[in-house]
């Protein structure tokens, strides 16, 4: 069971390539952030008060790998949370994170052709793990990412990062306005059935790809999703 720590950190950078939607990097400002790839974070935009009640936050997906110094998220302002943080945070801004959580690739599973399934921002989990070195040991892995269109894919670096890492590494980015919305039908017939399959999507996505996994005599044991949500 991981220790949860709390962590008072600046924001160093805030990345804004694409309208609504925000990189952030942090550094900490005591101890040096610890945790595993697919494990996320809680952020609070308020003051922490030790003697108080842990203030508002949310929870983010950590994107960068463990050694990293800095840590990084994205996310979408969907709610009146992440517009705060669009509106209220720059670099120099100070949080309060609260880490780690989950156990994504800590789980038993399966390091031969791993499938990996992504929608939009549902990737960055997977980019905590494709930029360590513990990806060295997966054989043959696939991603599939989905994106409305290829300006909403800011996620490239990482995947060169991730090929560097793992030669064997199968990358399929598809992209809406070309080819359509993902298909979990053709990715399970692309894939080794006796695989397992990472899914990080939006909440509706993830319950239909993987009860038409089950469906399709795929284990639960071989399903691992990201829907902490």
């Amino acid at each position: 069971m991981a220790i949860i720590k709390k962590y008072p950190a600046r924001v160093v950078n805030i990345l804004n390539k694409i309208e609504g939607v925000y990189t952030l990097e942090l550094e900490s400002l005591s101890k040096p952030f610890k945790y595993e790839p697919g494990q996320f974070l809680h952020l609070a935009i308020d003051e922490y008060d030790p003697s108080g009640q842990w203030p508002e936050s949310r929870c983010f997906s950590l994107q960068s790998a463990p050694a990293n110094e800095l840590i990084k998220i994205t996310y979408a302002v969907k709610g009146r949370f992440t517009k705060r943080m669009a509106t209220e945070l720059m670099p120099g801004s100070l949080v309060t994170l609260k880490l780690p959580y989950g156990d994504l690739f800590t789980q038993d599973h399966c390091k031969e052709d791993t499938v990996f399934i992504a929608g939009g921002t549902g990737i960055t989990p997977f980019l905590s793990l494709f930029t360590d070195t513990v990806f060295e040991g997966y054989k043959k892995p696939v991603l599939f990412a989905g994106f409305q269109n290829k300006s909403l894919n800011l996620y490239h670096n990482e995947l060169v990062v991730a090929k560097q890492f793992n030669p064997d590494f199968m990358i399929n980015c598809i992209y809406q306005d070309e080819k359509g919305i993902l298909d979990i039908e053709k990715i399970l017939q692309k894939s080794n059935r006796k695989s397992s399959f990472f899914i990080s999507c939006p909440p509706a996505m993830i319950k239909n790809f993987k009860n038409y996994l089950i469906n399709q005599e795929i284990s639960e044991n071989q399903i691992k999703t990201d829907d902490w949500e």
